[in-house]
């Protein structure tokens, strides 16, 4: 199954005991990589504009129905395009409870090589925090 889905480095990259690059194969490698997705700008790989998300272009927007409807779309559009091992069931943009200017974004996708669900949840804060 791990050939299916894949064997790449960890993330964050790290050194194990020997010296050598820690490995992600399975289902991790796949969590990983839509960790990855998200977290990377639209525009920010020289090599490779087009990947990543848009949902860094709604930097200091204000919260609201709006704003959650396009971030949630700008996830779905982002995982659709660039992780082809997974199907995108449902994506969620909740304000945290206890933090205004933190969006909770709660992703639910399957993983088409072994039909496992699985969920993230990725923070993404509108605007800096205050204090």
């Amino acid at each position: 199954m791990n050939d299916i889905m894949g064997t790449g480095w960890r993330f964050p990259i790290r050194v194990n005991a020997r010296g050598s690059l820690d490995w992600s194969t399975g289902e991790q490698s796949v969590a990983e990589a839509v960790w990855i997705i998200l977290s990377t700008p639209r525009r920010s790989r020289i090599m490779e504009p087009s990947f990543g998300c848009g949902i860094h272009d709604r930097l200091f927007t204000p919260d609201g129905p709006g704003t959650r409807a396009a971030i949630e779309d700008e996830v779905r559009q982002a995982l659709v395009r660039f992780e082809p091992r997974i199907d995108v069931l449902r994506v969620g943009a909740t304000a945290h409870q206890d933090q205004p200017n933190m969006l909770l974004i709660e992703v639910d996708y399957r993983i088409r090589a072994n039909n496992a669900e699985m969920n993230i949840v990725y923070p993404f804060y509108l605007n800096e925090g205050s204090g």
